[in-house]
């Protein structure tokens, strides 16, 4: 990957009487960016940002956020019109090669992508590895990262042939999976890939289709399904793309750091939220114990938190969460909950929360979290299965972070510093002497 950082001019920094210029970089938008490269080199200090809340890991091409506008770009797209007026493979092409397709490309694209989407059948063996109750989560951190075990033609990072078969074989073959580690939950035999239909209904047939029924995929589900892996499929350098990343930096095999991006992405702090959100609703149970709540909410002793508002980057509405009210609203629709307990509380809590003081001054908006759990339980996905559609979205933009970051002639092996806080040196005293 070519740098397009721009030049801008020095920062100046003193430490102990000394006075250091470092170089400051414009992106194409949002903050500049001081590059601290060589302070250790020139100081002997570090930097101490836990959390590396004001730290730029990489430079990358692919996802923008502006967090106090409420702005994400993928490519320089915004994400309200990719996902109204586009599909998800579109997207995960967008993601991937930094344009748009034209109608050959995309074809070719979709082409590459369904011919991926089977399994081995000596795969299907390690489903039954796991304890039938096994979380959908266990089993995708486990068979994810067992591919590597099958697809010894593509481990070859350096060779960029073989990373974009890489590319294609994960993008297919994460929806079979995580239908079957659906399937295998519930008790039910698995439901093979049909390539005539579209990535998101070929999702929901292998999750719902049974031998003793016919399936017809809805298509405002399928529709929905679609804006759900769209609004999902990147978000910048969150917990689990750095943690993509920074395994990708020690040249590990791309199935490892993907297995290694679904691990991060199962903590409750991240992936989890939206379960967290729906659970919290479930909580409250109606209108009518809304304000209560809240007064709990307030009270910073009670321990009660306002699940599915706030994020850690957006200062204001998060722009997935517009586009997933309306998914969540024609949804609930079509499935005929027109009177769900769940979305009246949820509707009258952001009202309350929009308009309180208190939640306004923190600039605590609703997230996409908030809407997504209703829409999924609407669909007929129970709560252990959120965080494994988050996973099998959020690939193509893991890939693609992959994909450019081993693209980079001058990556490096990430190898974040410490401050260090322990005992100072002492030396070992025998165990009959102390």
């Amino acid at each position: 990957m070519e740098s397009k950082a721009k030049p801008k001019g020095t920062a100046k920094l003193e430490f102990e009487g000394r006075a250091i210029d470092l170089p400051v970089y414009s992106g194409a938008t949002g903050p500049d960016v001081i590059d601290i490269r060589k302070l250790y080199a020139e100081t002997g200090a570090f930097t101490y940002d836990p959390g590396f809340t004001s730290t730029a890991s990489c430079e990358s091409q692919i996802t923008f956020i502006d967090g106090d506008e409420g702005v994400l770009l993928h490519r320089g797209y915004p994400i309200d019109q990719l996902a109204e007026r586009s599909n998800f493979l579109e997207v995960a092409y967008l993601l991937l090669e930094g344009h748009l397709p034209n109608q050959a490309e995309f074809d070719k694209f979709k082409n590459d992508i369904t011919y991926h989407t089977m399994l081995h059948a000596q795969f299907d063996r390690f489903f039954e590895g796991f304890r039938r109750d096994a979380h959908p989560m266990a089993v995708m951190v486990g068979t994810v990262g067992a591919l590597s075990a099958f697809y010894h033609d593509s481990l070859n990072i350096d060779d960029p042939v073989q990373r974009k078969i890489t590319q294609h074989r994960l993008i297919a073959k994460i929806p079979t999976i995580a239908a079957r580690a659906y399937k295998y939950w519930l008790g039910q035999p698995f439901v093979t890939p049909r390539n005539e239909l579209s990535y998101a209904a070929n999702f929901l047939r292998m999750c719902f289709a049974v031998p003793a029924e016919d399936y017809v995929v809805n298509p405002v589900l399928a529709k929905a399904m679609e804006k759900i892996f769209i609004l999902h499929a990147d978000h910048e350098q969150n917990a689990s793309t750095s943690t993509v990343r920074l395994a990708g930096s020690s040249g590990a095999n791309p199935f490892a750091c993907i297995a290694a991006g679904i691990a991060c992405l199962w903590g409750p702090a991240h992936g989890g939220a939206n379960e967290a959100a729906l659970n919290m609703l479930k909580e409250i149970g109606h209108v009518d114990n809304i304000p209560d709540f809240v007064a709990q909410v307030k009270d910073k002793n009670s321990g009660v938190r306002l699940m599915g508002f706030g994020h850690r980057v957006y200062k204001n509405y998060d722009p997935r969460a517009k586009v997933m009210q309306q998914a969540c609203h024609e949804v609930l629709a079509e499935v005929g909950v027109k009177d769900d307990p769940l979305l009246k509380v949820a509707m009258e809590l952001e009202k309350i929360a929009l308009n309180d003081e208190y939640f306004v001054s923190r600039k605590l908006y609703p997230n996409i979290d908030f809407y997504s759990g209703i829409t999924l339980k609407a669909m007929g996905f129970p709560v252990e299965m959120f965080t494994v559609l988050f996973a099998l979205a959020r690939t193509t933009g893991w890939i693609a972070q992959w994909d450019e970051m081993n693209s980079d002639p001058a990556q490096k092996i990430g190898r974040p510093r410490q401050l260090y806080t322990g005992a100072e040196r002492r030396d070992y005293v025998p165990i009959i002497n102390r």
